[in-house]
């Protein structure tokens, strides 16, 4: 009963298959560019597209195709993903920044630090830029739409 609830959801699988096409769109882009195959990038954060920004616009473009822009579920699905797509292109990307700074300095040994106060080195790619927040953007949208078709 849950499971069959669940799956005829189409908010939910709207949402989940914005992240799912975005991640595997992500570790292909990688794959290519890099040359090489990144298992991390499967689910890790940051990269080309932004699967937050596809999975939040997917779930929006859902909730207005099913419940209409006046709902309830429109509106809190919009606030969230704007939360959500501001802190990807804001905080994330300056952590990333950081990160990647730190990385940087912790090579160079400029402190002397003892090998057990970083076992390993920080995650720089946690944020995006705004392009990438757009590609998922867009990504989730068309994923909604094609969605909406199926169901």
């Amino acid at each position: 009963m849950i499971f069959q609830q669940l799956v005829s959801n189409q908010v939910l699988i709207s949402s989940m298959t914005g992240w799912l096409v975005a991640q595997l769109l992500k570790t292909i882009i990688d794959c290519a560019l890099n040359r090489s195959f990144s298992a991390e990038r499967l689910v890790g954060s940051g990269g080309m597209p932004s699967s937050h920004s596809s999975t939040v616009c997917a779930m929006v473009t859902s909730a207005a195709i099913c419940y209409g822009v006046a709902s309830d579920q429109f509106a809190f699905s919009f606030v969230l993903a704007s939360i959500v797509m501001y802190d990807a292109i804001g905080v994330r990307r300056e952590t990333g920044k950081q990160a990647r700074l730190l990385n940087m300095i912790m090579q160079q040994d400029l402190f002397k630090m003892n090998a057990g106060d970083f076992q390993e080195k920080l995650k720089e790619f946690v944020g995006h830029t705004p392009l990438q927040v757009l590609a998922g953007a867009i990504l989730g949208i068309i994923v909604a739409v094609v969605a909406d078709l199926a169901y």
